[in-house]
């Protein structure tokens, strides 16, 4: 199945939530990334961390387009062009990073991939637009200016699409102020995917939590 950049970007926006997840066992990460899906998640963020981490996501790309080819597999914590280029080589069909990298911008145009770019101040959020981004990365999101950053940028720039990571918790009340707000999707990370159920391979646990909160995004979106 081909992930074009449209196809993405609506699968993205429509799940609401993007799991942010890394783990140096190839396993273990099969297991999370089955069960987020199984969670009514189809595009899931890889973290670059760690020494192999692209072999790691070669392989875990790899076998997903054999057994699951409906999972979008992107990978973030991208901050140099080469870097993107390399992951995008192993299958990423999205890249994340921290910060604009104008650089990694022309790298995913090529190609002609999403790229979600950290994105901190106006400024940042114009020049990624300037880029061709169509979904900036809030980052990180509540210690930029939170729910409150997002209202003020849409009121003079109502056609920007924002999705914060760091902040967005995975609770009714918290998707209320951030969705409320106007963001599109959010990164969730160790809140959405804990430590204690991955050490527990409570892979249902996560299952659940996963379902929980795109089920209750969808419910304030319904109001």
């Amino acid at each position: 199945m081909t992930h074009d950049r449209l196809s993405v970007l609506n699968a993205l926006q429509h799940q609401g939530v993007a799991p942010v997840f890394y783990h140096s066992d190839p396993e273990t990460c099969l297991e999370v990334i089955r069960a987020c899906y199984r969670g009514g998640v189809r595009a899931i963020e890889f973290t670059n961390r760690g020494d192999f981490a692209c072999d790691l996501f070669g392989d875990l790309a790899k076998e997903l387009q054999r057994t699951d080819p409906d999972i979008i597999m992107g990978i973030g914590s991208v901050i140099d062009a080469g870097t993107a280029s390399l992951f995008l080589n192993r299958g990423a069909r999205f890249v994340v990073s921290p910060c604009l990298v104008p650089d990694v911008a022309r790298v995913c145009n090529r190609r002609m991939t999403a790229y979600f770019p950290g994105c901190g101040s106006v400024r940042d959020i114009g020049e990624a637009h300037e880029l061709g981004v169509e979904i900036v990365k809030l980052f990180p999101g509540a210690s930029v200016g939170g729910p409150d950053f997002v209202k003020a940028v849409l009121g003079p720039m109502p056609w920007t699409k924002i999705m914060p990571t760091g902040g967005v918790d995975p609770d009714e009340a918290s998707i209320a102020k951030w969705f409320g707000a106007g963001i599109v999707a959010a990164g969730m990370g160790s809140k959405l995917i804990t430590d204690a159920a991955v050490r527990d391979k409570d892979w249902a646990g996560i299952e659940a939590q996963v379902r929980k909160t795109v089920e209750a995004i969808a419910a304030f979106r319904a109001k």
